[in-house]
């Protein structure tokens, strides 16, 4: 397997990059060899090739999981072995900006909490997921998932809406607990420095010791390891091989997952309930109780009826429409007498009597978190942190933001229709020439400048993003920041703005309701409506047309434009795309022509134009560059592009 990840070659598949760790297996972007296409490749442990129990779950349960067919959960496209190792093959769920990102990343990027419908909408996602996974039937058993967690719930966004995945379905009890736990050892191990199999006396480490901690490898690993197991339902903890874990273990996760999205915390020990934390119109609580039941069978047994239930408003409950009516009966029965008789197990089917519910009647419930509470000494205030009521304290001025504008560029429309790309007579990644399809799209007439970004930067307050991404580096650029104000250095306000990443103009092009010209896009407004062309200016180019092989920005608009009246499409500094960059891509996008968006995946993000320290070969309108999007540089800069409806 390690031969493999050097050949960077698994089968029929050529790995790109790792995208995930955990647990269950090591996750790579790869892309078929012959159909060129990418997908996410998880690598199952290399110990279960020898291990017969997995093989004989793997042939019960694969099979089933494949089938699973559903707009919230990954599609999962071909199992496969090569070179001593089973991996599985599936759908690469990437956000808009073409990251794979989890639902612990997501949320870690927030700039404000997730609002109360946005919690419901994506909770909502996840219980359809669930129902329908668990309504599927290995033999007489439903489908579990068995190990839900934030970190295997990615995020997909489209405009301006979310979507949630669920991945890993079914493959804890594929893989088994032992090899789960072992695997979660030996990563640990790894991050450590030391071999799992050492005693604990060979492997302590201290400051004295060699190597070193790791940290960097060991705190994800650390989180990922805690979150796994405050997702897991207390019969998965007791490791009782008499105990069955079925359906209503992803139930236990599913309230792990709503009391987390309300809160920012998980529920552990005595815990207050949501209603305590927040004001909530929705009846979380009631969710919260009902899926958090450490007795399995006292848990519901779907879901979307019981998100139904704690709606702010009516809600009629039929036991027709609704399989979930009996239980939430029993709920209420129980919580009234405070006892479940013995031997009983809660069932949708006990009861054929319908009944209507409101929840009026569900916020009335008593609460499942009757412990005593404590509640802490009252003492004398501590005299040293006393605010003295003589002395003015300190507040910092707030700065008034709602009067910053952006400055906007003036825009060209390209009208749709047939372009061509690339260059058969140009670099290996330039070819072949081939015809694409593009929809009407409109572009600045000039790069982004300093005096444009600067309000952007006093919008932010900073120069990192909610990602805490780098927007811009100051000391690469014009713009300077001198006792806690911005400037731009004299002579350079109406310059290109340069030392900002890729992050950073997809940030600036947000806020301004734009967005970045995919590579296809910036290449027809490069070319002037001529296929012929060669340069931006036709078929040669010169000194007095662009700024190039110079030693420094000129200002904006100091050239002759375009035959579409662009400013700087050659020379000056070079131009983000939105497009992952792909060596081979033109190859694939010879198989999809309409509207090419670039690779899924990728390391590099594309650049165009060439700057002002480049070689007139560089200028070309074919002429493709890349780079890292983290990557600051006195030569990158940006303009933006729009839809056109």
């Amino acid at each position: 397997m390690e031969q493999a990840m050097e050949q960077r070659v698994l089968g029929d598949y050529t790995i790109i990059k790792p995208i995930g760790q955990g647990a269950l297996g090591t996750v790579y972007l790869a892309q078929h060899r012959f159909m060129q296409q990418q997908y996410a490749l998880k690598i199952l442990p290399e110990e279960l090739s020898s291990d017969r129990s997995f093989i004989q779950r793997f042939e019960e349960d694969i099979a089933a999981i494949a089938s699973l067919d559903h707009p919230h959960i990954v599609k999962m496209h071909n199992i496969s072995f090569a070179q001593g190792t089973y991996f599985l093959v599936t759908n690469c769920v990437v956000d808009e900006k073409g990251e794979t990102t989890n639902l612990a990343q997501y949320i870690a990027g927030l700039s404000t909490p997730l609002s109360e419908e946005e919690i419901f909408v994506l909770l909502k996602q996840v219980a359809h997921a669930l129902d329908y996974a668990h309504d599927k039937k290995i033999g007489h058993k439903g489908l579990v998932h068995r190990c839900m967690k934030l970190n295997n719930i990615l995020v997909g966004k489209y405009g301006s809406n979310i979507k949630l995945y669920l991945s890993d379905f079914g493959l804890a009890r594929i893989i088994g607990v032992g090899a789960v736990l072992t695997r979660t050892y030996k990563n640990v191990a790894e991050a450590l420095g030391i071999a799992h199999s050492l005693s604990w006396q060979t492997t302590r480490q201290d400051k004295y010791s060699n190597p070193p901690i790791d940290q960097q490898k060991l705190q994800p690993l650390h989180a990922s390891f805690l979150q796994n197991y405050a997702f897991l339902a207390p019969e998965q903890k007791r490791f009782d091989d008499a105990q069955v874990v079925d359906a209503k273990a992803d139930v236990y996760a599913f309230g792990i997952l709503a009391y987390y999205l309300l809160t920012n915390e998980f529920p552990d020990g005595i815990f207050d309930p949501p209603s305590k934390r927040k004001q909530y119109r929705y009846q979380w609580d009631y969710l919260v109780r009902a899926c958090l039941q450490s007795n399995p069978t006292k848990r519901p047994t779907h879901l979307l009826p019981l998100l139904e239930a704690i709606v702010p408003q009516s809600v009629s409950i039929a036991d027709e429409g609704h399989a979930y009516a009996q239980e939430k009966k029993e709920f209420e029965i129980e919580t009234a007498e405070n006892k479940q008789p013995s031997g009983q197990v809660n069932s949708p089917l006990h009861n054929s009597e319908s009944e209507t519910t409101s929840v009026a009647a569900v916020a009335t419930l008593k609460p499942l978190f009757q412990e005593p509470q404590l509640e802490r000494p009252q003492t004398e205030p501590d005299p040293i942190f006393q605010v003295n009521a003589a002395v003015k304290a300190y507040h910092p001025e707030r700065k008034d933001l709602s009067n910053i504008k952006p400055l906007m560029t003036d825009m060209f429309v390209i009208e749709g229709g047939n372009f061509y790309r690339g260059s058969q007579d140009g670099n290996r990644d330039e070819m072949p020439r081939h015809q694409i399809t593009c929809a009407s799209f409109a572009i600045d007439v000039h790069p982004v400048s300093n005096e444009q970004f600067v309000r952007f930067l006093e919008v932010m307050g900073g120069e990192k993003d909610s990602q805490h991404n780098d927007i811009i580096r100051l000391r690469d650029s014009r713009i300077k920041r001198s006792t806690g104000k911005l400037g731009i250095e004299s002579g350079y306000a109406k310059h290109p703005v340069v030392g900002v990443t890729w992050y950073g103009a997809v940030a600036y092009a947000k806020w301004v309701g734009k967005r970045l010209p995919t590579e296809a896009e910036w290449e027809i407004a490069a070319c002037g409506g001529s296929d012929k062309n060669l340069y931006p200016t036709g078929n040669d180019i010169e000194k007095t047309q662009a700024n190039f092989f110079s030693t420094d920005t000129t200002a904006i608009m100091s050239y002759v434009p375009n035959a579409y009246g662009l400013y700087d499409m050659a020379g000056n500094v070079y131009e983000w795309c939105q497009d992952w960059y792909g060596y081979n891509y033109y190859e694939v996008s010879i198989l999809e022509p309409n509207n090419p968006r670039g690779p899924l995946q990728g390391v590099y993000r594309v650049l165009r134009g060439g700057c002002w320290k480049s070689l007139k070969e560089d200028l070309r309108c074919s002429r493709r560059h890349r780079n890292n999007p983290g990557t600051v540089n006195g030569t990158y800069g940006f303009r933006c592009a729009s839809d056109v409806h």
